[in-house]
C-alpha cells in the first residue's frame, strides 16, 4: 500500500532507485534500516514491488477489472480515493 501511495509501481520501481524523496527512498532501501527489525535486506520492498507491484497493481491483477472477477476496489482504495486503505508510514 505504501508503494501505491508513493505511485511506485512494477514499471518504475527502477527509476525510482534514484528519487530524492526521502519516503520513496526509505521503503526502497536507498535510506535508512526498514527491512532490519524483522530480518530482511534493506531492499525487500523494493524487490517485491518489481516482482509483483504495489497493492493496486495485485488487486487489479487478481480481483479487479483486469481479473475475471471484475471486483471494483471501493473499501480495498487507499483512503485518499475513497477506501479504508491506510499504510502506516515508513519510519
Amino acid at each position: 500500500m505504501n508503494a501505491e501511495e508513493l505511485d511506485l509501481s512494477a514499471a518504475n520501481a527502477d527509476a525510482a532507485l534514484q528519487s530524492d524523496n526521502p519516503d520513496v527512498r526509505r521503503l526502497l532501501g536507498q535510506d535508512g534500516d526498514f527491512g532490519e527489525g524483522p530480518g530482511l535486506s534493506s531492499d525487500w520492498a523494493y524487490r517485491v514491488i518489481e516482482a509483483v507491484g504495489n497493492y493496486g497493481e495485485i488487486f487489479e491483477r487478481n480481483l479487479g477489472q483486469r481479473s475475471p472477477l471484475g471486483r471494483e476496489r471501493r473499501q480495498n482504495a487507499l483512503w485518499s480515493k475513497g477506501g479504508l486503505m491506510y499504510p502506516p508510514p515508513v519510519r
